[in-house]
């Protein structure tokens, strides 16, 4: 992983985990939120289904048993890379949440919208096929 990515990773954690003081969506609802994202990019509504193949490869990464290997012949040097990929996961989860959780936010405003627009003066416009 570069180093620059790693800085991002780092960034981004420190980011989501302080955001709860400063006024962002705390962490336990952003992983509430994790279901309903899978959920609505498996099915189309929401755009993220390449960060989630990313940290979904990132998780089978760190959990994978072949990995298991360097860090039988070289230790510590062989943790570092999943102590890597786990931090660019954990930045990555949250920061992914909270742009869902906005995306929600937008999408019931937008909603709210939309049925408003559609009564004039106390009555319901309705639709003729």
């Amino acid at each position: 992983m570069a180093r620059l990515g790693r800085k991002a990773a780092l960034a981004a954690l420190w980011t989501a985990l302080t955001a709860s003081r400063r006024g962002g969506p705390p962490l336990g609802r952003r992983l509430a939120a994790i279901p309903r994202m899978i959920a609505a990019t498996l099915s189309g509504r929401y755009d993220g289904k390449a960060r989630l193949a990313g940290m979904a490869l990132a998780s089978v990464y760190i959990v994978s048993p072949i990995d298991l290997v360097p860090e039988a012949f070289l230790l510590f040097l062989g943790l570092i890379d999943d102590a890597a990929v786990a931090v660019w996961l954990a930045g990555a989860v949250l920061s992914e949440t909270e742009r869902f959780l906005e995306w929600e936010q937008w999408k019931r405003r937008r909603e709210s919208e939309h049925r408003r627009a559609q009564t004039i003066s106390g009555h319901a416009r309705t639709h003729r096929a």
